[in-house]
């Protein structure tokens, strides 16, 4: 089988609005050159569109015209590699999602452990962050949820009495287990992250892994982050101003 018949076999299992790259068509390294060329082919009768290189897509066609992917699978292939998750949208966007601002973000942030992502195009630009741990697809909800305690102060717009309602319905709606990982994951954040962490979990009587981050914070160490007692009612046992 022709490396184009090949292509246009896999783009078959794609569905319109997805982003794909050369691997998601088991193209091998030395069949680039040929495969570049078949795609350049069917970019031009429109099957195919083209978001940055390496990086295409099938253009969904409604009635108003074609549709672009959302946002979410545009950035789809700078989270994975070899299908292997690698890093997780965080910053203003992923506050935004969770209902912590109102703000949309011109730069999106992606953090991950070892690779530092960066994309400055006219219809995309992206900024690395730090991921505090190897993200994997099973524990960067996790992460999320850190990173939102750890920023917490410093969200744009951010309503302080409802962004702690929002984080402690989140942390509500948790199993134990998954307080376990949370908390698990929180050692590797700043202490400031452990502190809040512990006193939104004290405030929802969810107590069993309390003494595991109060064992690791400096009981000498103060945070700050403009919360008292009225909107959270733990925080003085765990030095949060």
């Amino acid at each position: 089988m022709s490396i184009a018949k090949k292509i246009e076999q896999k783009l078959i299992d794609i569905k319109e609005g997805e982003t794909f790259t050369y691997e998601q068509l088991s193209i091998e390294k030395d069949e680039y050159q040929t495969a570049a060329k078949a795609i350049e082919r069917l970019i031009k009768k429109g099957l195919i569109k083209r978001i940055s290189p390496g990086i295409f897509y099938k253009p969904k066609k409604t009635v108003f015209g074609e549709l672009l992917p959302n946002n979410e699978e545009i950035l789809k292939p700078y989270l994975f590699n070899n299908g292997k998750r690698v890093a997780y949208i965080t910053g203003i966007y992923l506050y935004n999602k969770l209902g912590l601002t109102t703000q949309i973000p011109q730069i999106i942030k992606i953090a991950s452990k070892k690779k530092e992502i960066k994309v400055n195009k006219t219809n995309l630009k992206i900024k690395p962050a730090k991921s505090y741990v190897e993200v994997t697809n099973r524990n960067f909800p996790y992460l999320e949820i850190l990173d939102a305690i750890k920023d917490f102060n410093k969200i744009p717009d951010l309503d302080i009495e409802n962004g702690i309602k929002v984080l402690l319905n989140i942390l509500k709606k948790m199993t134990k287990k998954d307080i376990e990982k949370l908390v698990n994951y929180s050692l590797s954040y700043p202490p400031r992250t452990r502190a809040l962490l512990g006193a939104m979990l004290e405030e929802i009587d969810k107590k069993s892994n309390l003494k595991k981050l109060q064992d690791s914070l400096n009981p000498l160490s103060e945070y700050s982050f403009g919360l008292n007692t009225d909107i959270l009612k733990p925080v003085e046992n765990w030095k949060i101003k």
